[in-house]
Order: C-alpha cells, then structure tokens, then sequence
C-alpha cells in the first residue's frame, strides 16, 4: 500500500522495480483525491525469488520520492478466500442528493453492512462541487459497488427508502449486470414528468372545472381511481373548451429540470426515446419536435368546429397501454425489456415501471415510490444519467 502526493511515473517506479524480480499482479487500483494518491497491489512473488529483496528495493525508492509504504504477507488461504469471495452477487447503491454529507455515506454504510453487503469501491459520478455553489441548484452522486446476498432485498429496499426519506435524498439499489450500462430505449410519462403540470389540469382551469377536474386527477394518480373511467370523466367536463387555448397552454408549459439535457445526453449517446403519456397528443408531439424525441403515444382528443368534444378517439392510453407500448416498441428496437427504461410518476405508470429493466419513479405519489423498485425525488431528471453509471463529464458536465 503506497500513499502520499500524486506525481507523474509513480506507477511505472513501483512496477518497473517488480518486474526485474518477475512478480505476478493479482490485482491492483488506486485513487487520487485533491492530489493524494492512495495505490494498493496484491502481487505474487515467485517461489525461488526473496521477497525481502523486492520490499527493500520498493522501500528505498518510494522513501525517495516522498511516499509512505507499508507491506502485508497475505496467505495461500487467504487469498482463496477472498477470490471466492469476489464470486458473490454484485450490486449498485447510488447515492443521489443536492450536497453529499458524511451523515448520508454513515447510513447508507451501516444499511449495507446490516444486511451482509460488502463495499468494494466507492465513487463520485457527479462533478466537484465549488465551495460557494448554492446547494438548491446543485447536484452530487456516489456510487457504491457492494458484493453478497442480502437475505431480504425486499426488506433493505425498504431501508433504503426510510433513509432517503429522512434526510431528503435518493438512494437506488441495482444488480450490477451487463445491462446496466447497455439500455438502448428510455420511454417517458409527460404530466409531471418531462413537464411539470398536469395538462388535464390546465385545460379544466381555462373550461371553468379546474377543482372538479384536479380533486379527479389527484385520486387517479394516487391509485384511489381507475384511471381510464376517471380520464373521461375529467375529458367531458372540458366539452365545449375552444380549440385556441391548446396553443396558450403549450406555450406555458415548463419543462422539468434536467429535461432538456437528459435527453440531448440520450440522443448523443444513440439511445431511442420515447413519450408513453395518458396525456394528449396536441402537447406530447410538441415536446417530440423541442427535443427530439423518437416515438410519441399519447390521446387525441376530438375536436370538432374548432370545439372540444368532451371525447378523445382511438385507444385511452392507460397503464395497460403504456405497458404494451414498451414491449412493442423494444421489439421493434430489437432489443429486451432489461434494455429499457421507463419513467413516470403516477400509479397509471407503474405497469410500465415494473415491465422495464430500470424503471424509476419521478417525483412520484407516495404509493408510486413505495411501489417503484427506483426513485427520484431531490434532483432533476438528469439524475437518470447516473443510475446507468454515467459521470458528469462523459455527459457533458463538470469534471
């Protein structure tokens, strides 16, 4: 184990003087923070070699160049051990938050060493933070490789969320498998999700409905309410709403934070996008043109003489739909449901959550995050980018 100053050559020093001696690397890994390097390397010293000889070669060398050494014999045993070890399930912890504490890496720690987790490696996924950035409108992530089984992953899910819930963070809990980082297809609620507003909402507000339809909405998003039979509830009650107001609110509508570069990062890393939205039709394809989105599935709603009908034509694109839609959009693809991910926020989603490999609940309703294997409720929708493993600065952030 070497510590000290980063410098350049440290790495070619230490191996060059191993290699006159023929040792065997088993494994190796450093980490440099603010410019101290911490290296670790478990080597195998041949039979008819000393080791004495090569440890005070190392020494010597490293005293020169100001590092701190230090040397562990490890047995025959003990590193049998410790390979078998390295065959256990692996999995993914995220930690997703505005500002990193120590009190957050604490719990989420103990959480994992609770359940027969060990920490392998742990990460910074998001860029360093400046000293005086205003923490409400930053972002930070750590990623922590664990390795073991957990005798109930139900159970430290749900510890998982009683923290986040506590200190007002996300924590995402994943099998750490070939698909993680190999999702082709990523298919997106609308209301409340790629835009924050229910549009239902907004069109109810210019037909003089707004509390009928919101109190209707509210029940259908927290799962009290079928939602097909309550979208048309919600639907007749905007009849005679003049075809104008369409245009007024779509210019109105917001786009959720990180959004706009969620998606740009997806497009230029050749994932295919997709809106799946009990929504309509009129605002989900003007959000395909602003940002690029491949496919759109959303309700049309029936005009006629310039005047909502009170009706939509064609399917209602329910929880069942959105579902269908996903399988049927990743067979065309050509790709399966592991290499899908769906994001939303109401119970109407869930369907579609469970269907895909990584499904994540955004900003979701108290039944959908609980229900949710993965959730998003402190950071933007460009916090997706760092559950598939992505840092800042391979998707356009900071360093």
């Amino acid at each position: 184990n070497v510590s000290g100053r980063d410098k350049p050559g440290l790495t070619s020093e230490m191996t060059s003087i191993m290699a006159q001696y023929d040792i065997r690397i088993l494994d190796i890994g450093q980490a440099v923070i603010h410019d101290y390097l911490t290296w670790g390397i478990l080597v195998e010293v041949p039979g008819d070699r000393e080791s004495s000889s090569v440890l005070k070669d190392l020494l010597f060398r490293m005293h020169e160049l100001e590092q701190d050494v230090s040397f562990k014999p490890v047995s025959k045993e003990d590193y049998q051990h410790w390979v078998e070890g390295k065959g256990k399930a692996r999995y993914i912890v995220t930690l997703l938050s505005r500002a990193i504490s120590a009190e957050q890496i604490a719990k989420v720690s103990a959480v994992t060493a609770e359940h027969g987790l060990n920490i392998d490696n742990i990460t910074r996924l998001s860029g360093r933070p400046a000293v005086d950035a205003a923490v409400d409108a930053s972002k930070a992530c750590i990623e922590f490789s664990v390795r073991g089984t957990p005798p109930d992953l139900d159970q430290l899910r749900q510890d998982f969320l009683n923290i986040g819930n506590q200190l007002g963070v996300d924590i995402a809990f994943q099998e750490d498998s070939i698909f993680r980082r190999n999702r082709r297809l990523v298919v997106f609620d609308m209301d409340s999700t790629l835009i924050e507003a229910e549009v239902i909402d907004e069109l109810a507000k210019e037909a003089g409905v707004g509390e009928q339809v919101s109190e209707i909405t509210e029940l259908a998003m927290q799962g009290k309410l079928d939602f097909k039979q309550s979208f048309e509830k919600r639907v007749a009650l905007l009849e005679g709403l003049s075809e104008d107001v369409l245009e007024r609110i779509a210019q109105r509508l917001k786009l959720t934070e990180g959004a706009e570069r969620l998606i740009s990062t997806l497009r230029g890393l050749g994932y295919k996008t997709a809106i799946l939205s009990g929504g309509f039709n009129y605002f989900a394809e003007g959000l395909q043109e602003k940002l690029g989105i491949d496919y759109v599935f959303a309700n049309e709603l029936e005009i006629k003489d310039g005047k909502v009908t009170g009706r939509v034509t064609g399917r209602v694109v329910d929880g069942e739909r959105k579902a269908e839609l996903l399988d049927e959009l990743a067979e065309k693809e050509g790709i399966g449901r592991q290499q899908v991910i769906a994001v939303g926020d109401g119970a109407n989603d869930l369907p579609m959550l469970s269907r895909a490999g990584l499904g994540v609940a955004f900003r979701a309703k108290p039944l959908v995050k609980e229900s949710a294997k993965h959730s998003i409720s402190n950071l933007g929708l460009d916090a997706i980018l760092y559950l598939i493993g992505f840092r800042d600065r391979e998707a356009g952030g900071q360093i």
